[in-house]
């Protein structure tokens, strides 16, 4: 007869339908790199593998794909083993305050029951206990530092969250949402709705207009909002759309998406005049509060292509998402083009600039955000904007924003709606009573 296994001393005992010894889990820390950080230090809860939303939870995948969008906003916090800092899921768990740690293969399966995930110590401590808190770097730049901030929502909710911050930080003048995650939040998949017909397209625009006027209604006087145009791998795409096939593309990251994929839309300008008209309707004058950006442009000939394509107005104000480096170099030409502002996507624009997928974290280390080249990147289109007078922002993640501030000619930037709210914080606290 074999000697039961005996639980050594100091472990963590989980009970459950099977004798303890027989489930004992020792109270050890997993080390992982944590992809996007969190206002509270640590975050617990029971692991969640199946996918699904389960309020409270922590999720734990492989990798986060926009299918899973449910079920990562009503989590605690996620644990996967692939992707990178800066990958579009990352962003939204950024934006909303849901720490995301990237742990070994190895290690995920090891992962369950009840953990706590560090995001201060970059770990995931397995069962009910604590860790000790290591005191996080203090930033430098406050929000009053800055002339203007552009705030990155995925929701009204995070429109209302940064509205009611007390005392209100004064400088935020914009809002930025992608027109992907509006259709997340309404269950809508573009593509079926796109390639389904004129109807069914016109459809589409409505329900995403209707997302975006619920943002509006959460603005303060003389705040708006910018909605980024669709842009939609078609790797992110197979996984939300079921009724048409999607190609499959070897590099979806450098294929058919932004300018070029609406360019390739047929329905898209029908969707795009509908939801304009439905804004319109919807919100009478408030409707100019409500303004529109190209994302992956290269050059001026492709965004007027694109105004074109759209049927819109030579009237209508229409900015630019720089994010590659002929943007960069095209940044004056887009300005010349009647851009009536540029968005800098860093992140995008580091990983074309470095050879360095953001979402592989095999090349993480070659991903770097203060990079020489990338600097000069953002320099070159802030000075173009400023040459030609037009407003310029660049997106900061909460680590360089002190670097990019004292190295960066300009004040204007755009930020997470989580990393703004904790730099509020941070001000407050270090303000004398």
């Amino acid at each position: 007869m074999t000697t039961p296994r005996q639980p050594p001393a100091g472990a963590l005992v989980v009970v459950t339908d099977l004798w303890p010894w027989e489930t004992t889990l020792s109270a050890r820390e997993i080390p992982g790199v944590l992809l996007a950080g969190s206002p509270s230090t640590t975050v617990g809860g029971f692991c969640n593998r199946t996918g699904k939303p389960v309020e409270g939870s922590v999720l734990v995948v492989e990798a986060l794909g926009p299918e899973l969008y449910k079920a990562v906003i009503a989590s605690s916090a996620v644990i996967c083993s692939r992707g990178g800092r800066t990958g579009h899921m990352q962003s939204l768990c950024r934006t909303r305050g849901i720490p995301v740690l990237r742990v070994a293969p190895s290690d995920l399966a090891e992962v369950s029951g009840y953990v706590t995930v560090s995001a201060d110590r970059q770990s995931v401590l397995l069962g009910d206990a604590e860790t000790p808190a290591r005191a996080p770097d203090s930033p430098v730049v406050t929000p009053g530092d800055l002339g203007s901030i552009c705030v990155v929502v995925a929701a009204a909710t995070d429109v209302r969250t940064i509205n009611t911050l007390t005392p209100r930080v004064e400088q935020v003048e914009s809002f930025f949402i992608r027109e992907e995650f509006l259709c997340l939040s309404a269950g809508l998949s573009p593509l079926d709705a796109l390639r389904a017909g004129a109807g069914e397209a016109e459809r589409y625009g409505a329900a995403v207009a209707a997302e975006l006027c619920a943002l509006v209604r959460e603005l303060l006087p003389g705040q708006r909002i910018v909605m980024r145009l669709l842009d939609l791998r078609s790797d992110d795409a197979a996984r939300i759309t079921t009724e048409v096939e999607v190609d499959h593309e070897p590099n979806p990251e450098l294929g058919l998406h932004g300018a070029r994929g609406l360019l390739n839309e047929e329905h898209y300008p029908r969707a795009f005049g509908a939801l304009r008209a439905h804004v319109r309707e919807r919100l009478g004058p408030q409707a100019a509060r409500v303004s529109f950006a190209v994302p992956f442009v290269n050059d001026q000939d492709e965004f007027l292509r694109l105004r074109r394509h759209l049927g819109l107005p030579g009237d209508l104000p229409l900015s630019v998402f720089v994010e590659t480096p002929a943007a960069v170099h095209s940044a004056a030409g887009f300005c010349a083009a009647g851009a009536s502002e540029l968005f800098v996507g860093t992140k995008d624009l580091t990983q074309f600039y470095l050879a360095a997928d953001r979402g592989n974290h095999l090349v993480a280390p070659s991903y770097q955000t203060r990079h020489p080249a990338v600097l000069d990147g953002l320099r070159q289109a802030v000075e173009s904007g400023a040459g030609a007078g037009t407003p310029v922002h660049v997106f900061a993640l909460g680590a360089d924003l002190d670097h990019y501030v004292a190295h960066l000619p300009t004040g204007r930037f755009m930020m997470c709606t989580a990393e703004l709210r904790e730099l509020a914080r941070r001000e407050l606290a270090a303000t004398p009573r």
